[in-house]
């Protein structure tokens, strides 16, 4: 994937700012907002890699569990006519319908990701 970065299990986006020329970026798939900038991607990394660092001893100076990031749930909303289909099928296959939508989406991931 272009323009993310990763450490420790967070990630974080990179995006350029042409009115400052400077290189941004904020960690995502939390609700705490965790920025970084720099001015090289050297310097963007190191600034991502501190601030996810301060954030985590923020949270064991006061006594917080850190977001986690992907906990291996979501809600998911779809129409009801695929909704039917894919538990009919998933029936068929004696497997339940989580395991088909994981399967699934585990496809299309591998398909992508090529």
């Amino acid at each position: 994937m272009n323009n993310i970065m990763e450490y420790k299990g967070y990630s974080g986006t990179v995006e350029y700012s042409s009115e400052d020329n400077v290189l941004f970026g904020k960690v995502i798939g939390i609700k705490s907002l965790i920025s970084y900038e720099g001015q090289s991607v050297d310097e963007l990394r190191s600034d991502f890699e501190d601030a996810v660092n301060e954030y985590l001893e923020i949270c064991n100076e006061k006594g917080i569990e850190p977001e986690k990031i992907y906990k291996g749930c979501i809600n998911v909303r779809i129409d009801p006519l695929l909704h039917k289909q894919a538990y009919l099928i998933a029936q068929s296959k004696h497997i339940s319908l989580n395991q088909f939508i994981e399967m699934s989406v585990r496809d299309k991931v591998k398909s992508l990701s090529n």
